[in-house]
């Protein structure tokens, strides 16, 4: 064989590998990114029910029954996920709350778990402090928002639910405490403790799971839910709204509708 033989040998076998390897690349399966965060009774990171939430015990469901993606799960706090959900990349959440803003940019699936909504958990020792704003047993938001007596701790970012996040909007920018962070209630907890505020908003377990993390008294905290808030709060699906992510919600709504109705979480005690 001449040199210049070899050469065009050499040159169709790189081509070739070259080919081989782009054929490879073009059918590899698309990325799927799973944004979760530590959200009793949702998801549990830490603890005696690590991993027995809701969405933990459904996430590996899901990416069984979807083998046409690579799935990969990142933890991310809620500012940050709401972020990567306006990007082009293929991403979804599977804990998300709907509303009406939010629709503008995700979209959601039919209901994955049902919750008791959203509350006001407060200091025992500073009970004193909302008993004006207690009918009921549940906490008038709009008439403690109003009067600017007591401020009030919540995640940036985060939904509480419509109702809720209708009647924060009233509230004073120096009455809300917003916290951004990657654990931002155990943070708003550790304010609340050293008397920077006496009250935050959460789900009840999750507060009780962030406060256990931290050697707090269960019975140092009283909670409240929200008078006009539903009692029951939706979960759903989010994945960013475009069409390769209308195309993953289709496959779990499949997947939703041969489970059946969305359970009240186990873990979800008053």
């Amino acid at each position: 064989m001449t040199h210049r033989l070899k050469w065009r040998s050499l040159w169709a076998g790189l081509i070739t590998s070259l080919l081989l390897v782009w054929a490879t690349g073009s059918q590899a399966a698309p990325t799927l990114i799973w944004l979760l965060r530590d959200l009793p009774p949702l998801t549990v990171f830490h603890g005696q029910q690590k991993g027995q939430g809701v969405i933990d015990q459904m996430m590996p469901v899901l990416i069984e029954s979807m083998p046409q993606y690579q799935h990969v799960i990142m933890r991310v706090n809620r500012a940050r996920a709401l972020q990567m959900l306006e990007e082009p990349s293929l991403t979804c959440d599977p804990a998300l709350i709907w509303n009406p803003a939010r629709a503008q940019s995700i979209v959601y699936s039919s209901p994955v778990a049902v919750l008791h909504s959203n509350g006001m958990a407060i200091l025992r020792e500073n009970q004193q402090l909302i008993e004006p704003f207690i009918q009921n047993d549940k906490v008038d938001l709009p008439g403690l928002l109003k009067a600017q007596t007591m401020k009030l701790g919540v995640i940036a970012k985060r939904s509480y639910g419509e109702w809720i996040d209708s009647q924060l909007t009233q509230g004073s920018a120096s009455q809300i405490v917003m916290h951004y962070g990657n654990d931002p209630l155990s943070s708003l907890l550790q304010m609340q403790q050293a008397g920077r505020m006496p009250a935050l908003l959460g789900y009840w377990p999750e507060i009780q799971a962030k406060a256990s993390e931290q050697g707090l008294s269960p019975d140092s905290l009283m909670f409240y839910p929200i008078q006009g808030a539903p009692e029951f709060q939706s979960i759903y699906i989010g994945c960013s709204a475009t069409p390769e992510g209308r195309e993953v919600i289709r496959s779990v709504n499949k997947l939703l509708n041969t489970l059946g109705p969305p359970p009240v979480s186990s873990l979800d005690s008053r």
